[in-house]
């Protein structure tokens, strides 16, 4: 992912997205850069063997849909209209991403989540990293941390990264959380589950109470620290380009 930081009138400036400027100038890493040395399950390093370069290519078409599917949440929630069609009635997006989409607008409608937070960075310098946060929202009086999923399966550091984003708002605002959440869009449920569930047919709220995620900060904080070992100094891989070429 590719993040604008800088502009004039001739050039566009961009980093590779694994980091966040900070008001002192200084380059914090992303929860999610960090998380890159945590170590990889078994079955996935058996995939990517068996993937070969093919790898690569599931990897980028998952994270497109990725970011396709939290743009067209950031936009309705931000009260846009979202369109599956363009002007000329073709589809912008995949069969699968405005599934996904579609799935999140039944979760609004029947939850009716209250949200305090949509796609906010924040960047402690103090802490040593940064992250965006999905959503903090309150349903039925409870205040939840939620990110928003939309691969295969969930990991554990899903969970490691929620940990981290908890204590960026933990440090950084004054109100508490109940607990944090993954909202996950490419669930393998089939109903609405039980009295109390926050699921449906493809989808599927996880709720972790807050005092159950200590754990996962503690080792959130040792996978910080081999990061830094590994990664001493490290700086993004700013890319400029020119708004605009003639040929003489």
């Amino acid at each position: 992912m590719l993040n604008l930081i800088k502009t004039n009138d001739k050039q566009f400036t961009f980093t590779d997205g694994r980091y966040y400027e900070a008001p002192s100038g200084e380059w914090v890493p992303s929860v999610t850069t960090i998380l890159e040395a945590f170590p990889k399950p078994y079955q996935l390093i058996q995939w990517m063997k068996e993937q070969g370069d093919n790898a690569d290519k599931v990897r980028d078409a998952a994270g497109k849909r990725g970011s396709t599917v939290h743009q067209l949440t950031e936009d309705y929630d931000n009260g846009l209209e979202c369109n599956l069609l363009d002007d000329n009635g073709f589809p912008k997006y995949s069969l699968e991403e405005w599934g996904m989409f579609e799935r999140y607008v039944e979760f609004s409608n029947r939850f009716n989540p209250t949200n305090e937070m949509v796609e906010v960075n924040v960047i402690d310098e103090n802490l040593g990293f940064a992250g965006t946060i999905d959503r903090i929202c309150t349903i039925d009086g409870k205040r939840y941390l939620v990110d928003i999923k939309t691969s295969n399966a969930l990991y554990d550091t899903y969970w490691l990264q929620l940990s981290a984003y908890a204590e960026l708002i933990r440090t950084n605002f004054d109100f508490g959380i109940d607990g944090v959440a993954i909202l996950w869009l490419n669930a393998k449920t089939r109903t609405d589950g039980k009295k109390g569930d926050m699921q449906g047919k493809g989808w599927q709220m996880v709720v972790k109470p807050f005092d159950d995620i200590f754990a996962d900060w503690l080792v959130f904080q040792a996978v910080h620290t081999v990061w830094k070992t590994v990664n001493k100094d490290a700086k993004p891989r700013l890319l400029t380009y020119n708004i605009s070429h003639q040929k003489s």
